[in-house]
């Protein structure tokens, strides 16, 4: 037996990586954070637009809940803690006027471990549009599964075409199929219309689609008038939520499954599957975040002040992008701009950006601005897009500034310059590079 030979073997990753894993990247979130956080340990000035992570503190009544219940060690429930599915149960039908049984919600260790269940468990295509969240794609890969790309375009504010899904389904009208709708949208920050909702929900009905819609920024909506395709389409969807964004508690990763009667099945698989991997998500996280899903006052009061925040922050570094030729559409929720730099090609083209990928590497390293190229998100490497996250500033203390401000009052530009300086800083840096590049 030769020790040595069977030692390289081992270190070898041809021999036994699994050939859906190999050649994949770190989540692009992630790596452009760690890349921000090493470049200012290193001393660079960096703007921290790659992650979108919620700037604004977790409420102060859900810490004290976490705090209360951290001796909770117990395994809990492979589904949930059953006072926390009737929590989100009450959550869900209170926000969106659709009923699920809290026998008919799952908890798990953020929505993201929730996504990947699903797509192992069933077996269908995954239809996404493009562009669309970084991990949709990926974990299909991982697990071995069609991904079938609905374009979207610029003019269309990104949504995705009930005629265009339609065309998708007729040439094989019984394949299974599971789509992802995610609104308020990462990565543009755009959103759906009711009657454009229920468009997608009556080709999603002729063709037995299997909807998750993706809701995770559902109280992020700028004006508090979120809708759910849950309404429409309700046998046939699956509401994802947790309390990442809204409650800004991305760290202790909860994320939630709801699913109608008629998805039973999926649920019970899921729920296997679960029993097998996570086991249970942490027990004082889940007892805390029944206060969260429980709301307050307190909590609604919060959420219309960062609504406000968001909104007009997203709407200046808009008009600012704009104003050099930056193609933006206006942000609906969220906290992300997917700016577009065709108008420039030339120019960039000049100093061998041709890519986004490369547009956003140089980017970084002439103005220390972190943002992520559109390649990520699905769109074609040669399209000149991005996505930026708006959430380099201190949320609880542009919070409380906010709540001393009238409502009726507009928090102008005074306001955002001194409380959410680096994000106005990292603009301006974005469109003096631009400006300079076009001279």
């Amino acid at each position: 037996m030769n020790l040595e030979s069977d030692a390289d073997d081992l270190r070898s990753p041809d021999v036994h990586l699994n050939l859906n894993v190999r050649g994949l990247p770190l989540s692009a979130t992630l790596r452009i954070n760690e890349l921000s956080n090493k470049m200012l340990r290193e001393g660079h000035r960096v703007f921290k637009m790659g992650l979108g992570q919620s700037p604004f503190p977790v409420p102060m009544c859900v810490q004290e809940e976490l705090r209360a219940n951290a001796y909770q060690k117990d395994y809990l429930p492979v589904a949930g803690l059953r006072e926390l599915r009737a929590a989100v149960s009450e959550f869900t039908f209170r926000h969106e006027g659709v009923r699920y049984a809290p026998s008919h919600i799952i908890i798990g260790p953020g929505s993201k471990e929730l996504m990947f269940i699903l797509q192992l468990v069933y077996y269908g295509d995954l239809v996404i549009p493009t562009p669309s969240w970084v991990s949709y794609a990926p974990q299909a890969s991982i697990i071995g599964r069609h991904i079938r790309w609905l374009n979207t375009d610029f003019g269309t504010n990104w949504k995705i075409n009930p005629e265009a899904l339609e065309d998708l389904c007729r040439k094989d009208p019984d394949r299974p199929r599971l789509v992802i709708l995610n609104y308020p949208s990462n990565p543009h920050g755009g959103t759906y219309e009711a009657h454009e909702l229920e468009a997608i929900a009556e080709v999603a009905r002729r063709y037995r689609l299997v909807l998750l819609s993706d809701e995770i920024y559902s109280l992020l909506h700028h004006e508090g008038t979120h809708v759910s395709i849950a309404r429409y389409y309700p046998e046939g969807t699956i509401i994802s939520n947790g309390i990442s964004k809204w409650c800004g508690a991305g760290g202790w990763r909860l994320g939630t499954f709801a699913f109608p009667n008629q998805l039973d099945w999926l649920r019970d698989a899921m729920t296997t599957v679960a029993s097998e991997t996570y086991t249970a998500t942490c027990a004082p996280i889940q007892y805390a975040a029944i206060r969260a899903f429980e709301g307050s006052i307190d909590i609604e009061r919060s959420l219309v002040q960062i609504r406000r925040i968001l909104k007009a922050l997203g709407q200046m570094m808009t008009e600012r992008f704009r104003r050099v030729g930056i193609k933006l559409n206006d942000p609906k929720g969220a906290f992300y701009l997917f700016p577009d730099f065709s108008d420039h090609r030339e120019a960039l083209a000049k100093r061998e950006m041709t890519t986004s990928e490369t547009l956003c590497n140089r980017l970084l390293e002439d103005t220390g601005v972190a943002i992520l190229p559109g390649a990520d998100f699905g769109r074609p490497p040669e399209e000149l897009s991005a996505r930026l996250a708006y959430v380099d500033f201190d949320g609880a203390r542009s919070l409380t500034a906010a709540e001393a401000i009238p409502a009726d009052q507009p928090l102008d530009e005074t306001f955002l310059n001194t409380y959410c300086r680096n994000c106005l800083q990292a603009a301006d840096r974005v469109c003096a590079w631009i400006e300079e590049i076009g001279d």
